[in-house]
């Protein structure tokens, strides 16, 4: 069936409803928005879907949820994993409460047990929520930090980490038989309501998550010496993270807790921010403001799903407040934790930090300086997700801290994906510490590129759309596979990684070895001089990403290098 055939369809078929029918015949003469809409499936990727809100076969709507639900309850069945039951979450986005119930009536309607939160939660703690309960999946309607037309549905497996291999495969395989929405099963919610089959959760999960947040604290008593002094300023961009975010720093006892009210509660609409991506310097503007007002030591803001985390300091030099990138925070909170449960003597035995291969460097070199392993995996916090239970079930490290570049990280094993909340409550309790030391987190920051090196990395994103720019993406990826650069930013070529094709290829020897990773579309080129960049499509939107990184003399010779790379890499 062509894309009109498909729009014509969806006009007259009796399945769907007068909305959506209306809403298509509104662009009846725009035969490139049908198109667009009609061209394909919305693409069930690894991780679940992602698009636009709106009708047709290429877009976010309860039909497109029901159908990739249809797909998940028949995988579940196919594991005799229906008497676990799923747990459900969704954020502060438009038709998320919808798409939550969609999703939890399709898969009652296939005799499978829902636990769906009352009201809007943390993604993170659906991560929590999937194994408190002893789950065998979990589903969570989010898109993130996508812009305000967006929406998404994320799966989760048993092990509370986003869904890995065989099973992200396996269920996007079972998602792809549902073709016709005659397969598709859904029922009445009083009914199911009625059979036991649709739960209501909410406040005693929500109290036994703040409890395992709690526990992340290594030295409690350093919050109370320094919480009438510290002054944090918050942001939860209109997002999920108001509530757990200001219970957990009231519980652990800061006193000084300053929220943007503009943004402090939750709409889809995001009316003060076209783009709720703390990575989004825009997103920053109303946070700041109110910290200069009430001079605040730190600025914080989670976005709408609340597992991702953006920081300003203030550099005391100057006043101004200075921005961390996701690298820098993450350094912070893992340099912290390591030296202190070293000094505290509650390191577990072969401790191993977690980062994807897009993550900065500075981690293998406070890694070392701790004795600690450090693992890399592939970009998506799943796999760090993933590597907690595979060190659970071979018996071989016990994982202290995980974090990928994009503003994410996770301390603790009580969850299986990046959490907002608990790097709020971390990076606060070291904002303490170094509080009671007369230092800033900058200060902080500044002492350690002293110590291990001027890292600096930087992201640049291409974004093309539709039909057209997804083949661009590819004919991209594979100029650059066949071609490889010899020379980036005046550096050389010392090795290439091709994660599709499992190869890292010395470029002086011309030795190829495996990558030891699980096949994905990602070039990785290692350079002089330790620098690195990296280069692969977005697995959520219609983007090339273009990672860089470089070890620098200085803050400003850093700079420079990393410029000259992008610059070079731009061209290729």
């Amino acid at each position: 069936m062509d894309y009109m055939e498909s729009y014509k369809q969806w006009c007259s078929d009796a399945y769907f409803d007068e909305d959506t029918k209306k809403e298509l015949e509104a662009i009846a003469d725009d035969k490139a928005e049908i198109e667009d809409r009609f061209y394909r499936r919305l693409e069930f990727g690894t991780g679940g879907l992602r698009g636009v809100i709106g009708a047709g076969t290429n877009r976010m709507n309860i039909y497109t949820v029901r159908q990739a639900t249809q797909g998940l309850a028949n995988y579940i069945i196919s594991q005799n994993g229906q008497h676990k039951g799923v747990a459900i979450a969704y954020d502060s986005r438009r038709m998320s409460p919808e798409f939550a119930d969609e999703a939890a009536l399709c898969l009652n309607a296939n005799g499978i047990k829902t636990y769906r939160f009352e009201s809007l939660r943390p993604t993170p703690e659906l991560s929590f929520a999937v194994r408190e309960l002893g789950c065998i999946s979990g589903i969570v309607i989010t898109a993130s930090h996508n812009p305000r037309e967006y929406n998404g549905y994320k799966v989760y497996w048993e092990d509370g980490a986003q869904i890995t291999p065989p099973h992200d495969k396996n269920i996007l395989a079972q998602v792809a038989k549902v073709t016709e929405f005659s397969q598709v099963k859904t029922m009445d919610k009083d009914a199911a309501q009625k059979e036991g089959l649709y739960v209501t959760v909410g406040k005693e999960l929500d109290d036994k998550y703040m409890e395992q947040l709690k526990k992340q604290s290594i030295h409690p008593e350093l919050i109370k010496k320094a919480a009438g002094d510290i002054k944090i300023v918050y942001t939860p961009l209109h997002g999920t993270g108001n509530l757990p975010v200001r219970r957990v720093l009231k519980e652990l006892g800061f006193e000084h807790v300053y929220v943007v009210k503009e943004q402090e509660l939750p709409d889809g609409a995001f009316p003060t921010v076209a783009y709720p991506n703390p990575e989004d310097e825009k997103a920053w503007e109303l946070a700041l403001k109110l910290a200069k007002e009430v001079d605040a030591d730190i600025v914080l803001a989670t976005d709408p799903d609340a597992d991702r985390l953006g920081v300003y300091a203030k550099d005391t030099k100057t006043g101004e407040y200075v921005s961390f990138t996701g690298n820098m925070s993450g350094m912070l909170i893992a340099e912290y934790i390591l030296r202190e449960r070293a000094a505290t003597g509650t390191m577990p035995e072969n401790p191993a930090l977690v980062e994807t291969i897009v993550t900065t460097d500075m981690a293998k070199a406070i890694a070392a300086d701790y004795g600690t392993a450090l693992i890399e995996v592939l970009t998506g916090f799943k796999y760090i997700g993933e590597q907690i239970k595979l060190f659970e079930q071979e018996n071989t490290y016990h994982y202290v801290f995980g974090l990928e570049e994009s503003y994410g990280c996770l301390a603790g094993t009580y969850a299986r994906d990046k959490d907002a909340c608990v790097a709020v409550m971390m990076l606060c309790e070291v904002a303490a510490y170094y509080k009671l030391q007369g230092k800033t987190l900058w200060d902080a920051m500044l002492a350690m590129y002293e110590k291990y090196g001027y890292y600096k990395e930087g992201l640049a994103t291409l974004t093309l759309k539709g039909i057209d720019g997804a083949k661009q993406i590819q004919e991209k990826m594979s100029g650059q596979r066949s071609n490889p650069p010899k020379e980036l930013g005046g550096l050389e070529v010392l090795a290439v990684r091709d994660y599709k094709e499992d190869t890292r290829k010395d470029m002086i020897s011309g030795e190829v070895t495996p990558t030891g990773l699980p096949q994905s579309n990602v070039l990785y080129y290692e350079l002089e001089n330790n620098a690195w960049c990296c280069v692969r499509p977005s697995g959520t939107e219609p983007k090339i990403k273009y990672y860089f990184g470089v070890k620098g003399a200085s803050l400003d010779d850093a700079q420079a290098k990393l410029e000259a790379l992008k610059k070079d890499m731009l061209q290729e």
